[in-house]
């Protein structure tokens, strides 16, 4: 047993109107056809009038089938006085077939169609030897090709609206999608610049608080008194500065210029002070060859891998050197390398997180550079004639088309 498809509600309504229609123009014996022909009473119209409006019932749910015995009952109705809806209906039936066949199916129909008519012209053309032949083969055309080549063009139109919409679902998904990892992006460059500016402020107060709790000395609680109200100004104006960049207007005056390398030399200095009570000492070394303009990027992501370095150096380090060197030449690449002693004794600390080697390690990675950081052993001149020690060694390739990784 076929289970045939539930026919589409609006193929429901045409096929009863197409029917009710045909009855109504039969009824006034309204025919198509006149003279001789093999069922010429007008009751022999009905049939073929029912079975295509029963084929309208199949014209979205299966349109090759309706082609099929709809064609079968148009040449039925040919032997029989004939009816206009008939026609009417088995024209929509070819232009269903189109529409909602396969895509094969419809390259086919329309290739039969524009053949039956060309065939039927010249046909006709050949028997009759009269010019009203070219009329019956504008009428075969009317009922194949006309439909035929209207459902190609409404095909061709709904597949360009289908593909324009996925094309437009597409983009947007992309956008989407750009956006996010736009987000997510700015949220980390938000949290490194977060954690570098504040970070060395805070581990200073915390190292040199802990100092003062744990000895009683007056000079020496005075001094680690003063290191942290230093610190802690400067932490709250780096605090506002970035306020000020996250804020759309905030109404004060413009934040401050990023870091450059020229300022090495002051937060080395300000590490010497805040690293004084943990017995550290810090030397910077910059042997860069500043003849030609450093990137911008490049430079703000060597300063802050020096900046983290030293903020490292201060919560973990033990007691000895702290060395800074800076090389390299513009068109080439800058190498920056931090190392400390590793082990031994330590003073005052405060607590890591790890997020620092991690913010390290994405700057450089923005820019595309190779970044190193972990213990070394060692006697020779790159270790100062320290036993173990900690190193930090980034490279940083100095071109001018990488984004900032502020």
């Amino acid at each position: 047993m076929v289970n045939l498809p539930r026919p589409h509600r609006d193929d429901v309504f045409i096929a009863a109107a197409g029917l009710a229609g045909g009855l109504l123009l039969w009824s006034l014996g309204l025919h198509t056809n006149d003279g001789l022909r093999p069922f010429a009473v007008p009751e022999a119209a009905l049939a073929p009038l029912v079975v295509v409006s029963g084929t309208e019932l199949l014209r979205r749910s299966a349109p090759r089938a309706a082609l099929m015995v709809g064609t079968l009952a148009v040449l039925v109705d040919l032997m029989t006085p004939g009816n206009i809806v008939t026609l009417l209906m088995f024209t929509d039936i070819v232009y269903a077939s189109v529409v909602y066949g396969t895509p094969a199916s419809a390259r086919r129909i329309h290739y039969w169609s524009t053949l039956v008519t060309v065939a039927a012209t010249i046909g006709f053309l050949a028997w009759l030897r009269k010019p009203e032949a070219l009329q019956i083969g504008l009428l075969v055309g009317l009922v194949t090709f006309a439909p035929a080549i209207t459902g190609v063009l409404v095909r061709d139109h709904r597949q360009a609206a289908d593909t324009a919409r996925l094309r437009a679902e597409q983009t947007a998904l992309l956008a989407e999608m750009d956006r996010a990892q736009a987000v997510v992006a700015e949220r980390a460059r938000m949290a490194r610049e977060l954690h570098d500016m504040v970070a060395n402020h805070l581990s200073a107060i915390a190292i040199h608080s802990t100092a003062a709790l744990s000895l009683d000395d007056d000079v020496t609680t005075r001094k680690a008194l003063t290191v942290i109200r230093e610190n802690s100004v400067a932490g709250l104006a780096e605090m506002r500065r970035l306020i000020g960049l996250l804020r759309d207007s905030s109404g004060d005056a413009a934040p401050a210029a990023a870091p450059t390398l020229d300022g090495l030399g002051a937060l080395v200095a300000q590490a010497r002070t805040n690293g004084e009570a943990s017995g550290l000492r810090f030397t910077l070394d910059d042997a860069l060859d500043r003849q030609h303009p450093i990137p911008a990027p490049v430079a703000l992501a060597a300063y802050r891998i020096v900046q983290e370095s030293l903020t490292n150096t201060l919560k973990h380090a033990a007691a000895g050197d702290v060395a800074v060197h800076l090389s390299g030449a513009a068109g080439d690449a800058m190498t920056v390398t931090v190392t400390s002693s590793y082990g031994g004794e330590r003073g005052p600390r405060a607590p890591g997180s790890g997020t620092g080697l991690v913010g390290m390690r994405e700057r450089v990675a923005l820019l595309g550079g190779v970044f190193e950081a972990g213990p070394e052993t060692g006697s020779g001149p790159d270790h100062g004639g320290r036993g173990e020690i900690w190193r930090v060694r980034a490279v940083l390739p100095m071109v001018d088309d990488k984004e900032p990784s502020a």
